[in-house]
């Protein structure tokens, strides 16, 4: 193995192997630390953990029991892969986790850069964009687990660790890796190990993988690994190649637990039998997991079940009964509900939102997924190792409308002539 990268949720992680699987790298994704030797051949290696939102001591063990397996496989480098809207609270979990694993490595230049430019992510000035709007003006500012209330990342991220940050500003990266790494070093000797980059297109993501060689430790969203299997490329070590995609016949169905303005939107465009789960009605007991799967699987065609209500009404929710109670217990249904449809005979199962997608793969006990075609920008058909089970895990804010309909039809076999 040798890219080792560990992702802080799922669809996160999906996002990044999809990246790297497009660049010509054999890419296995495990959910949690694995307790065995990768198998043979696996040249990126990316651990999903479910650590976005958890307690940050706990975020910071779990990344480094990660970081451990993946240097006992060989890796030569590493990548922490968080959210393109650098999804956070001031007190972490990006910060402490990038900290600590900067530490365990030895590493005193470390990238920081969410920019994905594909999906709408740039970053100026040090300051992250959502499309043509501020990351504070976006909705995310709404994000009832980790309202991004400053567009500045330099001083959000300032916040979360004792190490000084540092800035690689658009200029620099526009002219080109030698540059960067200059820039890289002169933060680094004046003590600022934490290096926020612009980034306002895919070149400059490019730019900056290429000035990434050597380094121990990369981190941002799965953009800054555009540029990264070129370094191995050049150094003759990728084999690369994988086997075609299958799909997988069967039912399909859709859980939805992310309140993001994109996935709210996907559900009023799915025209297929809808079930909302409210957080009043799961919080008073009067719905479960096997009771959601239970009528979705007495539905014709895709059926799916959301808990996407408004900002306004999440938060509304969490003021009664606690911001961690609600999220836990949405999440624990979704996980219910995923064991009892996959138990009923569904075989591709559509996710959106990072922890709904953390809670479903969890409670599937999915070991590893072999990575398949792009749904979406970030979003790739997976399949389950030896399961008989696709995946498609989507973070919130990714996707069109019309993803849910398309993300079905990407888990199922190719049709014959190519399109799947």
């Amino acid at each position: 193995m040798l890219l080792g990268c560990i992702g802080d949720d799922f669809t996160g992680s999906s996002d990044l192997a999809n990246t790297l699987a497009k660049a010509g790298m054999r890419v296995t994704q495990y959910s949690g630390v694995p307790t065995g030797p990768a198998a043979p051949g696996v040249e990126a290696g990316v651990v999903a953990l479910k650590s976005r939102t958890i307690d940050p001591k706990e975020a910071v063990r779990l990344s480094l029991l990660a970081l451990e397996w993946l240097a006992e496989q060989g890796c030569r480098q590493f990548v922490f892969k968080y959210c393109s809207t650098f999804d956070s609270t001031p007190e972490g979990n990006i910060g402490p986790v990038a900290e600590a694993m900067a530490k365990a490595l030895g590493e005193t230049r470390v990238i920081v850069c969410p920019a994905f430019p594909g999906a709408g992510r740039t970053i100026f000035q040090g300051h992250l964009f959502v499309g043509e709007r501020l990351l504070s003006e976006s909705g995310m500012e709404k994000h009832p687990l980790t309202p991004m209330t400053d567009p500045d990342i330099r001083r959000w991220l300032a916040r979360q660790t004792r190490m000084k940050v540092g800035h690689v500003p658009a200029k620099t990266v526009s002219a080109g890796a030698a540059a960067i790494r200059r820039a890289l070093e002169a933060e680094a000797e004046a003590g600022r190990r934490l290096i926020v980059t612009d980034a306002t297109s895919d070149a400059d993501l490019l730019a900056l993988g290429a000035a990434a060689d050597g380094l121990k430790l990369v981190t941002g969203g799965s953009g800054i690994a555009m540029g990264l299997p070129e370094n191995f490329r050049r150094a003759g070590l990728l084999k690369g190649g994988g086997g075609a995609w299958a799909g997988v016949l069967g039912r399909a169905a859709i859980l939805s637990g992310s309140c993001s303005n994109a996935t709210r939107g996907q559900v009023a465009a799915h025209d297929g039998p809808k079930l909302e789960v409210t957080a009043e009605a799961v919080m008073a007991g009067e719905i479960d997991g096997g009771q959601a799967a239970e009528w979705a699987l007495a539905q014709r065609g895709v059926p799916l079940v959301y808990s996407s209500a408004d900002p306004a009404v999440v938060a509304a929710a969490q003021e009664r009964f606690g911001r961690e109670e609600v999220a836990g217990r949405i999440e624990r249904l979704m996980g219910e509900a995923a064991v009892a449809l996959v138990e009923g005979g569904v075989t591709r199962l559509v996710t959106a939102g990072g922890e709904t997608s953390g809670a479903v793969v969890e409670a599937l006990g999915v070991a590893a997924l072999e990575i398949g075609p792009e749904i979406d920008p970030g979003v790739p058909a997976l399949k389950a190792e030896g399961r008989g089970l696709a995946l498609a895990l989507k973070s919130g804010n990714f996707g069109g409308e019309d993803f849910f309909a398309r993300a079905v039809a990407a888990l199922a076999p190719p049709r014959k002539g190519g399109e799947g």
